[in-house]
């Protein structure tokens, strides 16, 4: 497991910290399935009624660790991060998010599973999978047009800018924002709060709101998985990949 994912259960809320501040939390195989088994122990662990996930105030996840798509080796079985949307997408349990600073890609995507989503006004969001010439992934080209309407999704998801708190907000990824400084704790309280209410009722509600969408969640993001591993060989990404780490723009006037 990787020592980046630091775990703790107390109140019966599990917290789960991204640990990378180094690499701004870009996560790498190993973080993937350190998230994947934290989530797992929390759904077979009674004593975890709910999850919070995090980073620091400032740095919750630039996404994925870019130099996994240069050199990624082929493997049997489900890719990491696959398995850890997956999970996440499937949770029973009650998850929280505390956001802050950058949320790239997998940053932004996965909190469109969580239940609740407080983002400090620091929060830097972007779904940068057009321009990187790959798609999006987690289902967000399913449930982002369904939280935001068509339009606002296009603009985040085809544009693939970066968007602060507020167009989050707007765009119903965020639950609330709150104060940097109050951040982490207010998720926190939440988490607790979460906990002491009956925890059957809870599962029972959060799979009811849910129960429609589950399949098309699941059939979503096996048809993002397979374009988004196809377009990782394409030129375009090839080109855009290259573009970011000599820190230049891409030059896409060559492909149709």
């Amino acid at each position: 497991m990787s020592p980046h994912i630091v775990t703790e259960l107390a109140d019966r809320v599990l917290r789960v910290e991204l640990a990378r501040p180094e690499k701004k939390n870009a996560l790498t195989p190993g973080m993937y399935q350190a998230l994947s088994a934290a989530l797992a122990r929390a759904e077979s662990d009674g004593a975890v009624r709910a999850v919070l996930i995090h980073g620091r105030p400032d740095c919750f996840c630039a996404g994925n660790d870019l130099g996994d798509f240069l050199q990624r080796p082929s493997q049997a079985g489900e890719p990491p991060a696959i398995a850890f949307l997956t999970a996440i997408a499937a949770m029973r349990k009650p998850v929280v998010a505390a956001v802050g600073g950058p949320a790239v890609g997998i940053g932004t995507t996965m909190l469109l599973h969580c239940d609740f989503v407080y983002a400090a006004p620091n929060t830097r969001f972007q779904l940068p999978f057009v321009p990187l010439g790959i798609v999006p992934e987690a289902a967000s080209s399913l449930l982002l047009p369904m939280l935001a309407g068509y339009q606002r999704a296009a603009e985040l998801l085809l544009l693939g800018k970066p968007f602060d708190a507020d167009k989050a907000f707007a765009a119903g990824i965020v639950t609330e924002i709150v104060p940097e400084a109050t951040l982490l704790e207010h998720a926190r309280g939440v988490g607790r709060a979460l906990a002491a209410l009956p925890p059957a009722s809870l599962r029972l509600t959060k799979e009811l709101m849910k129960r429609h969408l589950a399949p098309a969640v699941a059939e979503r993001m096996e048809i993002e998985g397979r374009l988004f591993h196809e377009r990782l060989s394409s030129p375009e990404a090839v080109e855009a990949f290259k573009a970011f780490f000599e820190k230049r723009k891409p030059d896409f006037s060559p492909f149709e």
